[in-house]
């Protein structure tokens, strides 16, 4: 007992300052705490960064399609052909990519479907293969609570609180005394033994991923804890959740609007519900004039909880190439209702829009995906580097 008190303890060291010896301490106990979680949390993250194109790559017999120079066949087209076979059609995804079938969401039998589609042959390709889906469904689940329901919640909340002070701390240990150690905190002694290495691993690569790592703890404890999302979003210019409740018990502006909105809703149900409906051509037409450019687009059709079309193009003519949303909406026979621009968003609108894509490093597609898959296996060894540091003052 007493050698493990010694290793979990030192005194403060001549010419340490209190904010470096107090970061120490913090360090070692905060690591010692949450490891375990963390290197569960950092491997899963890196299985589930390529959870889209594994879940291609499994359907690759239907995702991808022989590019042809046939036409076409319309939106219109298609909806007609499953109506003859008793199916609904609800969705559509209609790619950039040439040589990507479409993806058709349809309703038959009361059950709602999904579909891959020729669109030159006019061939049903068949529903995904849902191997994958579950698999990431478990490694999801297992990332969000450790599949401990509410309590796994808290547990991996509490520890990814512990990672961000653990990368504060671990980035104040490593700022040098002097300039001229600056390179010693930028590279590793790979001739020098193996504890002289371990050491620097953990300190160099701790230090190239601090800011992504961090980030995506930050991203993490957003949707986890409410009053995270309350500081991130007031921080950004919104409004305090707390504040926006009460404002909507009173009935403010914003309020009013949804009310309204709501209400023009109910009012189109009723008022359209004898009217023809708009072809999904004549509103894919529309959405292009509105959102004039090329793009992954979906198109929701109307149905029992929405009147309107939906239209969402995921727009990536900005400087990275990030994938964000612009929305376009229509009712029933095609007259224009509303469109939101992401770039109209305010800032803290456009941070709650695009959290999920920037913790999972969708956000620019395959280039992010890869880079976070490597910071998060670095994440996953700085538990691993950081218990041998330890274990081996332990044993000494």
């Amino acid at each position: 007992m007493k050698k493990l008190f010694k290793s979990l303890y030192r005194k403060r060291r001549k010419n340490e300052t209190i904010l470096k010896y107090m970061m120490w301490i913090i360090h070692l106990w905060l690591g010692l705490l949450s490891s375990i979680v963390v290197f569960v949390m950092c491997l899963t993250g890196c299985l589930y960064a390529f959870k889209n194109q594994i879940t291609d790559f499994t359907n690759r017999d239907k995702a991808y399609i022989a590019s042809s120079s046939a036409k076409v066949k319309s939106p219109d087209l298609i909806q007609a052909e499953l109506l003859k076979q008793n199916r609904e059609l609800t969705s559509l995804l209609i790619p950039v990519d040439k040589a990507r079938s479409y993806v058709l969401g349809y309703r038959e039998n009361q059950l709602d479907k999904s579909t891959y589609y020729n669109q030159y042959t006019g061939e049903i390709l068949g529903q995904p293969e849902i191997g994958s889906g579950r698999f990431f469904e478990m490694v999801l689940d297992l990332h969000r609570n450790l599949m401990m329901g509410k309590a796994g919640r808290q547990v991996v909340g509490a520890s990814v609180l512990m990672f961000c002070m653990l990368m504060v701390s671990g980035f104040i240990l490593w700022l040098p005394k002097k300039l001229k150690f600056l390179k010693q905190g930028l590279t590793v002694m790979w001739k020098a033994k193996f504890q002289r290495i371990n050491h620097d691993l953990h300190n160099t690569l701790g230090f190239y991923t601090f800011l992504i790592l961090f980030f995506i703890a930050v991203t993490g404890l957003y949707v986890t804890y409410p009053w995270v999302k309350n500081i991130l979003i007031v921080s950004l210019g919104g409004s305090s959740i707390d504040h926006i409740s009460k404002e909507n018990e009173i009935g403010d502006d914003a309020f009013g609007g949804l009310m309204e909105d709501m209400l023009q809703k109910q009012d189109e149900k009723k008022n359209l519900k004898n009217s023809a409906s708009a072809s999904i051509d004549e509103i894919l037409q529309l959405a292009d004039y509105h959102l004039p450019y090329s793009a992954v687009t979906s198109i929701q059709l109307p149905n029992k909880d929405n009147p309107r079309y939906v239209v969402i193009k995921t727009n990536t003519q900005n400087l990275l190439g990030m994938m964000i949303p612009d929305e376009v909406t229509f009712d029933k026979t095609g007259v224009f209702k509303t469109k939101e621009l992401f770039t109209d968003k305010a800032l803290n609108k456009q941070f709650s829009a695009l959290a999920k894509p920037l913790h999972t490093g969708e956000i620019m597609g395959l280039p992010s995906i890869i880079l976070y898959f490597f910071v998060s296996l670095i994440g996953c060894s700085l538990p691993v580097t950081g218990f041998l540091i330890w274990l081996h003052r332990f044993r000494k």
